[in-house]
């Protein structure tokens, strides 16, 4: 497939469709944080982990927060790399080099330093920590796209970081207009 250099996925959320086929991403939000003609990064906004806790990452980490300091949810970014967080966060947080400015409102950091701030009571006002990412390589997206795997959505920081996170799926596709009880797995082209 030819890349069509008009989409610009970059700060915009892939909605896994019923016919996605793979279980790693079943009913999945994407955060698109990287997207070009060399492929494609996002962080799963939706699936938190159930065995790793913000505070015990801190300790493995040997960063000191104090007892008052900030916690964030830890979500399964993706099966990259998944010893690797990166911390999608608002706009209000920036590490200069450190933070990834991506579409309206949002920031990515993945140094220790933002880990840090949370603990302490600092840093953004919003975030989520990702542990690993989705990755796709060149055209290797936009071709899950024609072939029915993803819907593309905009992300607001509502959606992003205000919703519980087993409603993020059904929230994405009704800000789209779409029931998802109407969603078929099957693909066509008219």
């Amino acid at each position: 497939m030819n890349t069509d250099d008009s989409m610009d996925l970059n700060g915009r959320l892939l909605i896994a469709m019923p016919s996605m086929g793979d279980s790693r991403f079943e009913q999945s939000v994407i955060f698109i944080c990287s997207h070009s003609d060399k492929g494609a990064m996002g962080l799963i906004i939706n699936k938190p982990t159930d065995d790793l806790k913000f505070r015990d990452l801190l300790k493995q980490l040997e960063i000191t927060a104090p007892p008052s300091g900030r916690s964030i949810q830890v979500h399964v970014g993706g099966p990259v790399e998944f010893g690797r967080g990166f911390v999608l966060h608002s706009a209000d947080y920036d590490q200069s080099e450190a933070t990834m400015k991506v579409g309206d409102g949002f920031g990515m950091t993945a140094t220790l330093d933002i880990l840090e701030d949370i603990a302490m009571g600092d840093g953004p006002d919003q975030a989520i920590l990702a542990m690993g990412y989705a990755g796709w390589g060149p055209g290797q997206l936009e071709d899950e796209i024609v072939r029915n795997g993803w819907l593309i959505g905009d992300a607001t920081n509502a959606l992003v970081f205000g919703r519980s996170d087993d409603g993020k799926w059904q929230a994405a596709l009704e800000l789209m207009g779409i029931n998802p009880l109407l969603l078929s797995a099957e693909g066509g082209r008219a």
